[in-house]
């Protein structure tokens, strides 16, 4: 076994580390979450950052199978609504957050991160913003939006100069 694989009191495996692994090859293949294919798998990236600690990775990925848990029961075509995927998110990151916060560590943090995008990729890359794209306007009306201020430039500044003159003559 390699460094880092040895329990504290004794040779063996870390329970916490294999956590995870063990939670999803308990699932049945038809509870796993339909994933996006093109989505890549989650795995956290190597940063330059201090590494997060043990018992938060094991918080964390507990809180992104809880989350995937709930997203399994979301239909494909309804996972695009704020309405419909609201509360499963906003838990997941309010799980993420209390976890980060328990073990004073700062919000949002890489491993946070990762999984928070994650889950846009693998639920959420096939939803856009249903939008109208904006065109240019027709070219007359362009034409008259520009030209109208440009007229009226000048008509403003005789105007303005007429009722100066207009009122030191009456003073």
């Amino acid at each position: 076994m390699g460094p880092g694989w040895a329990a504290p009191d004794g040779p063996g495996p870390r329970p916490l580390l294999l956590l995870p692994l063990l939670l999803w090859a308990l699932q049945p293949d038809g509870a796993r979450a339909q994933t996006d294919p093109t989505a890549a798998p989650f795995h956290p990236t190597d940063r330059d950052e201090r590494p997060m600690p043990v018992n938060y990775s094991s918080r964390a990925y507990s809180c992104w199978y809880q989350y995937e848990e709930r997203m399994v029961n979301i239909h494909r075509q309804d996972r695009c609504l704020w309405d419909v995927i609201s509360r499963p998110y906003s838990e997941l990151q309010s799980c993420l957050e209390l976890g980060a916060e328990e073990r004073q560590l700062g919000y949002p943090n890489p491993l946070a991160e990762d999984i928070i995008l994650h889950s846009h990729f693998t639920y959420f890359a096939n939803c856009s913003l249903v939008r109208p794209a904006f065109g240019d306007p027709p070219e007359d009306l362009l034409l008259a939006m520009i030209i109208a201020p440009i007229c009226l430039i000048p008509f403003l500044v005789t105007l303005v100069v007429w009722r100066s003159k207009d009122g030191e003559t009456q003073a």
